[in-house]
């Protein structure tokens, strides 16, 4: 006969692992294109209009560099930029985005919304 502690912990390890991929399952990211309506999943027939961007704040880093231009009344200019770095840069992310654009979406809510979370590029 079985032990009672064996019979348990294969009752728990069904039980969890079942719940495991259950939760693991909804959590792939997934490919998809942008549409000139709204976003086209390699996995969904459907096309969907309502979706959700990722909203993107950086720190942006500007190498050092130069602009030689045309002083307005005549005569030109050069004027050299030290590097810099300029801190909580917003992204316009999805106005950015174009028909034909691969992007990389997370399904979220259990399916049930999406995340574009960036433009993937070869």
């Amino acid at each position: 006969m079985d032990s009672p502690f064996k019979q348990l912990a294969s009752l728990l390890d069904t039980r969890i692992s079942g719940h495991t991929s259950q939760a693991v399952a909804g959590l792939q990211a997934e490919m998809g294109t942008m549409t000139t309506s709204g976003l086209k999943l390699d996995s969904y027939k459907y096309e969907i209009q309502d979706y959700m961007t990722a909203d993107w704040r950086v720190e942006l880093e500007l190498p050092a560099f130069s602009l030689t231009g045309t002083i307005n009344g005549g005569g030109s200019a050069k004027i050299d930029f030290e590097t810099a770095r300029i801190p909580d840069v917003k992204i316009h992310f999805k106005e950015g985005l174009q028909p034909g654009d691969r992007v990389l979406v997370q399904p979220v809510n259990n399916g049930s919304d999406f995340v574009v979370l960036c433009k993937v590029v070869v």
